[in-house]
């Protein structure tokens, strides 16, 4: 049995925005391939997903969502609020909150950005811009139900615990002849949290300095 992974989890907002902003100042922003793609289609869809951290007896957690199976891409899986880029959008955390909103009825004007993560490709060509914002909680969220089928939460701490995750061999169909190495964590509250979200997740961490030792 692996022992918790030792990191500072009583952080504040301000040392949560700091631990992100020295993050940006240190590392060249560089695509993550999460799964291999090809190189035209890099960046050929923008979006960008919110991050909802809250603190909830006396931990942080984040919010996540399941996403229905009649949306276009990423059926029935757990993801965080947020979608593809519209021309009106003038940054990446402006097509966060707007989506956000759109999905889960969360107010722009109720989150507090805190800064980034580094971008993303998934395998269905999106590169992900991931945005850090703190939410009130509780919030009286309202469901789009095309969307969304259910919000939960995971606690930071619990996400952090190396006994709770592991990197599997995935193919994404049948005739899929390239394996992929994804995050899989265990079953949370009846959801599973894998692929993209997953690897969202385990940045935020290293980010934080809640690092997850090598299974």
């Amino acid at each position: 049995m692996k022992s918790l992974s030792q990191g500072n989890f009583d952080l504040s907002e301000e040392d949560i925005r700091a631990l992100l902003e020295s993050r940006a100042r240190s590392v060249q922003s560089e695509i993550n391939l999460v799964t291999d793609i090809h190189p035209d289609r890099m960046g050929s869809r923008q979006a960008a997903v919110l991050i909802p951290l809250f603190s909830s007896g006396g931990e942080w957690h984040i919010l996540l969502t399941r996403r229905t199976d009649s949306v276009q891409d990423h059926k029935g899986q757990v993801a965080f609020p947020g979608g593809s880029t519209e021309n009106e959008d003038a940054s990446p955390e402006n097509t966060a909150l707007r989506e956000t909103f759109e999905e889960i009825g969360l107010k722009a004007s109720d989150v507090r950005i805190l800064g980034r993560l580094d971008a993303l490709i998934t395998g269905t060509g999106y590169l992900i811009t991931p945005v850090v914002g703190v939410i009130p909680w509780p919030y009286p969220f309202i469901i789009s139900n095309d969307e969304v089928s259910r919000i939960f939460s995971i606690p930071l701490r619990w996400l952090a615990d190396p006994d709770h995750y592991e990197e599997r061999i995935f193919y994404r169909s049948e005739n899929d002849p390239v394996p992929h190495l994804v995050i899989f964590f265990d079953q949370y509250e009846g959801e599973i949290l894998w692929g993209v979200s997953a690897r969202i997740s385990v940045n935020l961490l290293i980010a934080l300095h809640l690092n997850l030792p090598a299974r």
